[in-house]
């Protein structure tokens, strides 16, 4: 099949009878969009004004401009700088977190005492008169002006102060103003640069600003253009933030409340609230689009969520960013490190725009269960924020002040006097939850609610034809069926060569069991319990510490030779990794040993050295917190960890007696006794 050329004639005609190109044309025209934008939407344009509406292409470029136009380039909400305003919704959201609160109220306040600056401006040009003039003008605006006559100059200013804005002459001695634009990027890249010249020309122009420019304008001034192009710089310049952007990363286990925190900023800031899980998340195109040149390409997720907000600064959470895959479709966290970048993401490039797109008015927050996994580089451009689970009084507090009433209003009870009594609610959180966080506890209680609203319809009322309600823990019992969970201490007999340890997972602290057997065999350490890589070197460093320490504990010193050795931790469906079992391994060794059995409400955390060194640990207050859910009551922890306890509220402590150790002889008599 033969195609044939169109006549040029019939091109022309095209042009002028297509109604939609002329709509588009028009819709570019009024859009206020940068002169780099513009061009890159007319060049498109003009390709499709000599293409056949039928073709592929001709629909692909529509379809480009479209979203290009769609877009919100200059569109910002105004943040809302009222601390007060702020602090009161903070605390209406959440109780605690007071970590957390304090670093919004710092942004703030920076963001404040932004706000309350001048904007800056330097005026360079070799004609006296011409700086004079602008100097003038500008000033009687109420603008902070500096002048230069040559870029050299300018460089030097640029390096000392901080400018908004340069408008600057092109052709100069010493340095011309292409020279000083791009001198300029690489000295203070935040600062908007305009040229200004008598000989512009479109070569020119188009130059100036693919290498960085704002605007250009001719000489002379138009002086209303010059407001105008001021004022929009201000604008775009004041939702934009000058400092080091910070990219917050909530870190803790689940039901924390790091996603309605992260609403809470939002509504703080006034500002629009996106959230994304990258959970899974595989392939980089996901996040920064495919090619608009194949067939059904679209922009990636990060510009998407942004025309949808229809705002360039609202802020966007990146949820279980510690969850993200990798395979042959690329590294996504790879994209991240541009994204989160605050030296980078001023230049967003998403595959489908090919042009650049500002994110540097976007808040950035993140949230991860384990920061741990996350490669080095993402890790190191995120402010890490622990949020560490709950205690029993924060649980109860909460329940009263949020989960109860929300609750009773989503079930249609709001015409009921509900109560829960403290009994009540502490028998929840004891015998049928059992998680560092709330989301399983507003289960129970969305649980308790169901039912009293079935009650209320098959009976009519639920209590003697009143509206008022008590529900105490016998109540609980009777609505939630027997309980699900009992302490765990109770579950083990003081036997050798068992030990209770503590350790810190995504979900929490827990605790665990470590068991120890001997048996005649070859020398052999098995362990089993699906032990990672760094618990089985924690094992044998433990075996190897005893052997050696074997006559200090009164063991035989070869108690290895024709034995074999089993070290098994419980619940063996369950990965478990990390070195801060080296203590408890090591304890329980000892116990087996001399046939000592080791207490089971005490629990143990630390790593061991070969040496007989322990060294200090992470995790420390989700781990109390399980101690405390589990019945524990006392708990051994390295010497090294005595700043970060002596940290803790005096709430975290409660019920639990802390001991510090920094040798295994000790913790062995302390635990045998």
């Amino acid at each position: 099949m033969l195609f044939t050329k169109k006549p040029e004639k019939q091109v022309d005609e095209n042009k002028k009878s297509n109604p939609e190109l002329t709509e588009l044309r028009t819709s570019i025209e009024k859009a206020g969009l940068s002169d780099s934008l513009t061009l890159l939407a007319i060049r498109e344009l003009e390709r499709m004004e000599n293409m056949d509406p039928s073709a592929p292409e001709y629909s692909i470029g529509f379809n480009y401009i479209e979203y290009l136009l769609s877009l919100p380039w200059h569109v910002f909400t105004d943040d809302n700088l009222d601390l007060n305003h702020a602090e009161n919704i903070m605390d209406s959201k959440h109780y605690g977190l007071n970590a957390i609160k304090e670093r919004v109220l710092e942004y703030l306040s920076v963001r404040t005492l932004f706000s309350l600056q001048k904007f800056h401006i330097i005026v360079v040009d070799d004609e006296e008169i011409a700086r004079t003039n602008l100097e003038y003008i500008l000033r009687k605006e109420g603008y902070a002006v500096s002048t230069a006559a040559n870029g050299l100059e300018a460089i030097n200013i640029l390096k000392e102060q901080h400018v908004d804005l340069m408008l600057t002459d092109l052709k100069m001695e010493k340095m011309d103003g292409m020279q000083l634009l791009e001198l300029s990027k690489k000295i203070s890249p935040h600062t908007k640069i305009v040229m200004i010249t008598g000989f512009a020309t479109v070569n020119s122009a188009v130059d100036a600003l693919k290498k960085g420019a704002f605007h250009y304008l001719p000489k002379p001034i138009n002086l209303e253009e010059l407001r105008q192009t001021v004022r929009q710089i201000i604008e775009i310049k004041k939702h934009i933030q000058m400092t080091r952007s910070p990219i917050l990363c909530f870190a803790g286990p689940p039901g924390t409340g790091k996603t309605s925190v992260g609403r809470a900023i939002a509504e703080a800031l006034g500002r629009k609230f996106v959230r994304i899980s990258l959970a899974g998340l595989r392939d980089e195109a996901d996040l920064r689009g495919h090619r608009k040149t194949y067939v059904g390409a679209m922009p990636g997720r990060i510009i998407n969520e942004i025309k949808r907000a229809e705002t360039a600064n609202p802020v966007f959470m990146l949820d279980e960013i510690d969850k993200i895959g990798q395979d042959f479709h690329g590294d996504p966290a790879s994209v991240l490190l541009e994204i989160l970048d605050p030296e980078q993401n001023s230049h967003f490039t998403d595959h489908y725009l090919d042009a650049p797109f500002d994110l540097s008015g976007v808040m950035f927050i993140s949230t991860a269960n384990m920061v741990e996994r996350l490669p080095a580089p993402l890790l190191d451009r995120l402010e890490v924020i622990r949020f560490s689970g709950y205690t029993e009084k924060e649980k109860i507090h909460i329940a009263r002040i949020h989960l109860i009433p929300r609750q009773i209003k989503e079930h249609g009870l709001s015409g009921f006097d509900v109560k829960f009594s403290d009994d009540a609610i502490s028998k929840i959180i004891h015998n049928y939850t059992q998680e560092a966080g709330l989301r399983n506890f507003e289960r129970e209680i969305a649980t308790i609610f169901r039912k009293m609203a079935r009650l209320s319809l098959q009976n009519n009322n639920l209590s003697n034809n009143t509206n008022s309600i008590i529900v105490d823990a016998a109540l609980v019992e009777k609505l939630l069926g027997p309980r699900k969970f009992s302490h765990e201490i109770a579950e083990r007999e003081n036997k050798p060569g068992i030990t209770t340890g503590l350790v810190w997972t995504e979900f929490g602290g827990e605790i665990i069991f470590i068991e120890a057997s001997l048996m005649k065999g070859n020398r052999q350490l098995i362990l089993t319990g699906s032990m990672g890589n760094v618990l089985q070197e924690s094992a044998q460093t433990a075996l190897s510490f005893v052997r050696s320490n074997a006559e200090l504990f009164g063991i035989d010193p070869d108690f290895f030779n024709e034995r074999d050795i089993h070290i098994h931790i419980p619940s063996g469906a369950i990965p478990k990794d990390g070195p801060s079992a080296g203590i408890t391994i090591a304890v329980a060794l000892i116990s087996l040993l001399t046939g000592k059995p080791a207490r089971n409400d005490i629990a143990m955390t630390g790593e061991l050295t070969l040496s007989g060194r322990i060294l200090g640990i992470s995790g420390i207050r989700e781990k109390i917190l399980a101690a405390q859910r589990s019945g524990i009551k006392i708990v051994v922890f390295p010497k090294r960890n005595e700043t970060d306890i002596a940290n803790l509220e005096p709430e975290a402590r409660e019920g639990v007696e802390i001991v510090l150790a920094d040798e295994i002889p000790s913790i062995a008599k302390l635990v045998m006794q």
